[in-house]
């Protein structure tokens, strides 16, 4: 069958939305798992530090008001950068976020004052918080909500595997190859710098940037799983799966005047469900930055036998819990509850408070096992819930319009919480610690409970 020049282009441009949809997948990801190098820097560094002559003045309470410095920080740049993504795209974003990333890292490496450390930590934080709610908005422009549970449970391992490699990453050049923490700060400042080049080259923020014109994604999508739905195949001319001149939209989508940054903020803050959502990030989030900044101190704590390379090591099973997370409660966010995100994330908080309240009894011989047991268990259940709260439901009920707002004011929520998480392990034990992590994960699930049934309508 001979193709008519239109039926020609509309196969181009199927094939071109297919790799640009893989290829925004696969940067956006790789720079989310690249920003936790700089992150866990700090983590992996703390174990050198607190041994180095040189730094005693770095008490386990100043790291911890530091940690909380910093997060007090990528708090304010959550509320801030994803209206900024919203009105100047992600792509600017996110490129002067990896630029300062890896440059206060690398400062931090070098840097011996308190106060240099204070400084440069704030710059850091404001950099992270550059990556979440303009990523989350990027994949918004190339993924519909009918997908989304799927896609971002596969995509949200960045954070987890990110979390999973980082620490043991810089722990290696630190206290293998360099014998220096300060090694920590400079090998995953190097990591980001290459990433951001990737960055450069391969990013976009919307299809049409992308060269393929004002696609209706939703409407593609659409599509192509009514066609499935009925076993249609789609490998002839006449049942292509993607645009043809009636999904291409006679006018541009995206001209007019942007909403300004205030504007679209107040419509994230004053939708009731992205304040729930906010809410719920709140109480969640402190367990996981605790884990996350404070994973070995913990480690050498319950298990005093193990030497500081170990100690980075073992809270990797709490990352590889978090690969498994995700993908997990995305499959069954779309699969089983029809796209609505919070039947399953209710069920993973539950699982979350009672691994939490049964860690320190079952980790009381110091067994290194049943730590690796238990924080992979949690890992599992917390990044589960962590994923769709701040991904996927955030998405959704932003909608694409205000996606970066809403994600920014959930993620920013959330880390107003993480401030806790990065304080609160400089001044309280492990007991602490979990049993307080056991009641905010129940307190989450019954946050949410009330919306069991809601799905976003429109996204």
């Amino acid at each position: 069958m001979t193709l008519s020049s239109n039926s020609q282009q509309t196969v181009s441009t199927v094939d071109k939305l297919r790799r640009w949809r893989i290829q925004i997948f696969a940067t956006t990801w790789l720079v989310y798992f690249a920003f936790y190098f700089t992150r866990q820097a700090y983590s992996a560094a703390k174990v050198g530090i607190l041994g180095d002559p040189s730094m005693s003045a770095m008490t386990e309470p100043v790291m911890g008001i530091l940690d909380a410095t910093y997060l007090t920080a990528y708090a304010i740049g959550q509320f801030v950068w994803g209206t900024l993504a919203d009105r100047y795209g992600p792509r600017r974003v996110l490129l002067v976020g990896l630029a300062a990333s890896a440059v206060s890292a690398a400062l931090l490496g070098v840097t011996t004052a308190i106060i240099g450390f204070a400084f440069l930590m704030v710059a850091q934080g404001l950099a992270q918080s550059s990556g979440w709610a303009p990523l989350c908005k990027n994949l918004s422009a190339f993924f519909t909500v009918s997908e989304r549970g799927r896609v971002f449970g596969w995509w949200t391992t960045n954070y987890a595997l990110g979390g999973l490699v980082a620490g043991p990453f810089a722990g290696w050049w630190s206290y293998s190859v360099f014998h220096t923490w300060r090694a920590a700060f400079i090998s995953t400042a190097v990591v980001v710098a290459v990433v951001l080049a990737i960055t450069a080259v391969a990013q976009r923020d919307t299809p049409k940037a992308a060269g393929l014109g004002d696609v209706d994604i939703d409407e593609w999508v659409a599509r192509r799983q009514k066609r499935a739905d009925v076993g249609n195949r789609a490998d002839t001319v006449e049942i292509v799966d993607g645009p043809d001149e009636s999904i291409i939209s006679a006018e541009p989508t995206d001209v007019g005047v942007l909403r300004g940054i205030r504007d679209s903020f107040l419509v994230a803050v004053r939708d009731k469900m992205v304040l729930r959502l906010g809410f719920a990030y709140f109480l969640l989030k402190p367990s996981r930055y605790a884990i996350l900044l404070w994973g070995p101190i913990i480690v050498l704590k319950r298990a005093p036998q193990v030497t500081d390379l170990q100690a980075i090591i073992v809270p990797v099973a709490f990352g590889l819990g978090g690969i498994v997370g995700p993908i997990l409660v995305g499959w069954a966010s779309d699969r089983l509850f029809q796209s609505r995100r919070i039947p399953a994330t209710v069920i993973s908080t539950f699982i979350l408070g009672i691994a939490a309240a049964a860690f320190i009894p079952l980790t009381s011989t110091g067994s290194v096992v049943m730590i690796v047991v238990m924080l992979a268990l949690i890992g599992v259940s917390m990044y589960a819930a962590d994923s769709v709260i701040s991904g996927a439901a955030a998405v959704d009920f932003g909608t694409k319009e205000h996606a970066g707002a809403a994600v920014g004011f959930v993620n920013g929520s959330g880390a107003v919480g993480a401030v806790l998480g990065g304080l609160i392990p400089g001044f309280f034990g492990p007991e602490v610690l979990f049993y307080s992590f056991a009641v905010l994960a129940f307190l989450t699930g019954i946050l949410l409970l009330p919306s069991w049934r809601l799905r976003a309508a429109s996204a």
